[in-house]
């Protein structure tokens, strides 16, 4: 039965060619505008450790003095100082645990030609790696001793290591960072988190890229304290409430700018932590060293959320291209009635003839699909062309933007569904049509 109304729905659009490409423009149209900005939408919203991020958190303690430093806020600062981050970290209470700190450092090779490079650099500990599973092309990362010991390795980027040694295998090689040397311990796959969500705790980052949480990670990873020590002097803080000891170094400051991510394997382990931290924060108050005691964990997806990691220019422009596909879903309404009941007399010999009002209903709704089908297309095509022009914007996310299999169905499911939706009122108008009165008129 499909097929025979398929073939009438054919016979139909073939009919009435103005109206039919009307209709399929304007699905076309408004599928194109909303499916580039979702698509958008789609990849900066994106899990960016999936089946890792149920079980990565964020710690968060509040250091500072009195709660004027939230203004309108009533959780702690995004970041920590990094006597409570080391703290914690130390305490080895969670599966992994990682200090993340960025910072920008002049970088060269002995064994390149290529001038001093200015750079990011993150200075992490060793379960950095493993627990936000970043892959090696050569080489491992460092080990927990490493950090113990201060050592002076480093692991680099996959871009570094094309520029620097021509994408060879590196591992043993020297760096010179700032105005040390260290050894090259292992060169990363091509890495990029969408988004970066290691480093978006307060907008604070390496080389001016930290505000933006869809830049490319940093070029230099270094041992928590070995950057610490080679770098001193060049990080930024989020905030301070005091002046520290030594001017421009922020170690045992009255500032914060450090992050801490705990690995915690089941919803038990999570909840420990909690009272691990929340009993931290009461010995660290009996010392005097806190006058608050306000903790916070978020897993890393509630975490992106708290931080606001979408644009809101993308989220309004998303907004405002489904208002304007309902504006189109509203034409297409108009157009199908107006199709539907201009066939007033076919329809009434089709009833006359035994057609019930389910069949009529379903060729109409057919006939519906059929144009959403073809305005889906064209649609794809315009999400296409709407993707290209992003990719041509000077927006941070624009070279991210592109379409993947699951979009694409949802391109095309979404025109389907939306000239069904378009079509049953024009259907349930067409299949009501009294076949004695039509048949009178012809």
């Amino acid at each position: 039965m499909f097929g025979y109304y398929f073939n009438l729905a054919m016979l139909s659009l073939k009919r009435n060619k103005v109206l039919t490409a009307l209709m399929v423009l304007a699905i076309a149209v408004g599928i194109g505008a909303s499916m580039t900005t979702l698509t958008v939408m789609h990849i900066l919203s994106g899990d960016p450790l999936p089946g890792r991020s149920t079980h990565l958190y964020y710690p968060q303690v509040d250091p500072t003095p009195d709660n004027s430093y939230y203004g309108h806020h009533k959780y702690p600062l995004p970041m920590m100082d990094d006597r409570s981050a080391v703290d914690l970290w130390s305490a080895h209470r969670a599966d992994r645990q990682a200090l993340v700190v960025d910072s920008a450092v002049k970088v060269r090779s002995p064994d390149s030609s290529l001038p001093l490079m200015m750079l990011g650099m993150t200075s992490t500990t060793a379960d950095f790696f493993p627990m936000f599973g970043v892959p090696f092309e050569y080489g491992s990362a460092w080990t927990p001793a490493d950090d113990a010991g201060h050592a002076r390795v480093a692991v680099i980027s996959s871009n570094l290591n094309a520029r620097l040694f021509g994408g060879k295998d590196s591992v043993g090689k020297t760096l010179r960072l700032k105005d040390s040397d260290v050894r090259i311990v292992g060169v990363l796959k091509p890495w990029r988190p969408i988004p970066r969500f290691y480093s978006v705790a307060g907008g604070i980052g390496a080389n001016g890229q930290g505000a933006d949480p869809y830049a490319k990670p940093e070029d230099v990873f270094t041992p928590y304290f070995t950057g610490l020590e080679i770098n001193d002097g060049n990080f930024q803080q989020y905030t301070c409430w005091g002046n520290p000891p030594v001017p421009g170094h922020l170690e045992n400051s009255p500032c914060v700018w450090v992050s801490l991510w705990v690995e915690l394997g089941s919803a038990a382990k999570a909840s420990a932590y909690r009272d691990f931290m929340a009993n931290y924060v009461q010995q660290q108050k009996a010392l005097g060293r806190f006058q608050q005691t306000d903790t916070r964990m978020l897993d890393l997806m509630g975490w992106l959320d708290a931080e606001h990691v979408i644009p809101s220019d993308a989220q309004l422009q998303m907004w405002l291209a489904f208002a304007f596909l309902a504006i189109c879903l509203f034409n297409t309404v108009g157009l199908l009635l107006a199709k539907f009941l201009r066939r007033g007399g076919e329809i009434g010999v089709r009833r006359a003839l035994g057609a019930s009002h389910r069949a009529v209903f379903a060729q109409c709704l057919t006939e519906a699909g059929l144009i959403g089908f073809i305005g889906g297309v064209g649609g794809w095509l315009l999400t296409l062309v709407g993707l290209w022009l992003v990719r041509r914007q000077q927006t941070p996310y624009s070279d991210l933007v592109h379409m993947d299999t699951a979009m694409f169905t949802m391109t095309i499911g979404l025109a389907i569904a939306v000239s069904l939706l378009a079509g049953t009122l024009p259907a349930l108008r067409a299949s009501r049509i009294a076949p004695a009165l039509q048949l009178k008129t012809l």
